[in-house]
């Protein structure tokens, strides 16, 4: 039996909604933005801090992802807690959602 962590229930709960794993249909897909956080801040608190002020207050000007911006429009800004994020952002950053079932 497999049980999911907290994390991936607020996870599949909340983003994928919107970020597929694989496919990109209204946002970029949650493994291409895991590439490209990952690529700009390899060190996983940096990654955490970025991703979890972005996701807070979406801003053009300071996102790593304006090509996504360009095709998607800007994520609008959605009141999650900020804790709540950190958790979220720490689960993108550790799961190989290639392996995901």
């Amino acid at each position: 039996l497999l049980f999911a962590s907290y994390e991936e229930l607020l996870f599949n709960g909340n983003c994928v909604t919107c970020h597929k794993i694989d496919k990109s249909i209204s946002a970029p897909s949650i493994k291409k933005i895991q590439k490209r956080y990952k690529e700009a801040f390899s060190d996983k608190d940096d990654f955490i801090d970025y991703m979890t002020k972005w996701v807070l207050k979406p801003n053009r000007k300071k996102s790593i992802m304006i090509d996504a911006i360009a095709e998607y429009e800007l994520m609008p800004e959605l009141g999650y807690q900020e804790d709540v994020l950190r958790q979220i952002a720490s689960y993108i950053y550790e799961t190989d959602f290639n392996k995901q079932r």
